[in-house]
């Protein structure tokens, strides 16, 4: 098996508060992961007070998926935009539901 060659197109960590940040790492891949259509290696995190509460990555063999405190479910990528969007509406809906962040 090749390796896939990658180019970073983003690392990058922002604080919400004093005990939450969210991280996002792109890369640009030379062809597509396993289990994914788009040319993309992606990582987004939301951490509160040391706790992943909120993760969209697309592991080889997983394809895009995101994972929440109730679990686990697939995700339909359609633009870097949109995910980075979606990401945003996810971390605004948890801060808005637990005021404690």
């Amino acid at each position: 098996m090749r390796s896939v060659k990658a180019l970073l197109l983003t690392q990058t960590r922002v604080a919400y508060t004093d005990s939450s940040f969210a991280e996002i790492v792109v890369w640009e891949v030379s062809r597509p992961l396993e289990s994914s259509a788009h040319s993309y290696k992606y990582r987004l995190a939301f951490v509160v007070d040391g706790v992943c509460v909120l993760r969209y990555d697309n592991e080889s063999g997983k394809g895009d998926h995101r994972h929440t405190l109730d679990g686990e479910a697939r995700y339909r990528f359609l633009s870097l935009d949109r995910l980075f969007a979606d990401f945003d509406r996810d971390i605004r809906r948890f801060i808005h539901e637990d005021r404690n962040t």
